[in-house]
């Protein structure tokens, strides 16, 4: 296996989208076969992968999970070692995520501890979501693989290296995405009684769409709910018989983000009757709540602080969305952040995490798990 910082450019020159993750998949086998084979198991899911490496007991299976896609982002950085694939780049780290799982993997193999590990490298994290389906075959083709806790980790672009930062409980939010195509009739401008006008029907739309969180929600609750885009028509003296509305939908809860879509359902079709159109409605990627279990993650906290290179903070909750959820959801685990002291944040074009992290946090985390392996 080549260097933590070689494997690290190596990545970050290879960005691919969710479930295209070939020569990122091909690149990953190519370093993870390049370790001795003696204890490791290697079964591949579409593009993604996952390791097994056997214990020298094996009483509990301890988990480790990273993403392996990248963003249909042009990168803006510069590096020698940019993007080579035009408008798509490791603006959220997924880079700096794969190699330190190497680099664990690599610990975990020249010096086993006493319980299996599975590292899983999971694509599409970023769209269209690929933890559901892996967590969902890897119970029904391989349940010996699935492990007993399961831990993750997201590079912190305002923390310096040497800080992680999680809580017990909720971390990150329910999201979903939200597509609303509304279609009517296109018309000239100077007969707008003989077309249906989805500027206008989209506008109002919009305006009602606004009231959910403020009228809809107990205002206890957190919830985002955020239209980004609208487009509609082509020409100023053209009545626009299409239009389109983007957003995001954010909750703290998972019946919250039912009540709201339901919300949203019901304006659409109040929408049609009124405007006499037809509007289809798409919410795309939606994403299980990241939940922490209570007890690993005040484990994780209290070992964090005794570490001597670490510096551990309780962090507030946020509004951003992970589909490591669906591991969590039937799996105990943890997922924090690390901190990589980049001054241009999460998805920017000129996001470079500094790679001190890298010889950082893979020792700091094959001392964790040898912590937690049964004694």
């Amino acid at each position: 296996m080549k260097s933590l910082i070689e494997i690290r450019c190596d990545l970050h020159r290879i960005p691919e989208l969710g479930f295209q993750e070939v020569k990122t998949q091909a690149y990953l086998l190519d370093q993870i076969y390049a370790l001795p084979q003696e204890r490791l198991t290697i079964i591949q899911w579409k593009t993604g992968i996952v390791v097994k490496i056997k214990g020298t007991e094996g009483k509990k299976t301890i988990g480790w999970r990273t993403d392996i896609d990248g963003l249909p982002i042009a990168e803006a950085t510069g590096l020698p070692f940019q993007s080579e694939h035009a408008g798509k780049m490791h603006a959220c780290g997924h880079d700096v995520h794969m190699t330190v799982a190497l680099g664990l993997l690599r610990k975990l193999v020249d010096k086993p501890i006493n319980d299996h590990t599975v590292i899983i490298f999971q694509p599409a994290e970023e769209g269209p979501g690929g933890a559901l389906p892996m967590r969902e075959w890897l119970k029904k083709e391989h349940p010996e693989l699935v492990p007993d806790q399961i831990y993750a980790f997201h590079i912190a672009p305002e923390y310096p290296v040497g800080t992680v930062a999680t809580r017990p409980g909720m971390l990150f939010a329910n999201t979903s995405e939200l597509f609303i195509d509304l279609v009517g009739k296109e018309g000239h401008a100077a007969f707008p009684h003989q077309a249906k006008d989805m500027s206008i029907a989209a506008a109002t739309l919009l305006l009602q769409l606004q009231t959910i969180v403020s009228r809809s929600v107990n205002p206890m609750d957190p919830a985002v709910l955020t239209i980004g885009k609208m487009s509609s028509g082509t020409v100023q003296n053209i009545i626009s018989g299409q239009a389109r509305l983007e957003g995001t939908i954010r909750t703290m809860d998972a019946a919250t983000m039912m009540s709201i879509k339901q919300k949203i359902e019901s304006f659409c079709q109040a929408t049609e009757i009124a405007f006499d159109c037809d509007i289809r409605i798409d919410y795309g990627s939606s994403y299980y709540q990241v939940k922490n279990d209570d007890t690993l993650a005040n484990e994780f906290i209290t070992f964090a602080k005794q570490h001597p290179s670490t510096t551990a903070i309780v962090c507030d909750a946020a509004m951003t969305g992970e589909d490591f959820g669906y591991f969590l959801q039937e799996i105990p685990g943890v997922l924090f952040w690390a901190g990589v002291d980049s001054p241009f944040g999460l998805h920017h074009a000129k996001l470079n995490p500094s790679e001190a992290v890298l010889d950082y946090l893979v020792p700091f985390l094959d001392a964790y798990f040898r912590e937690i392996a049964t004694k």
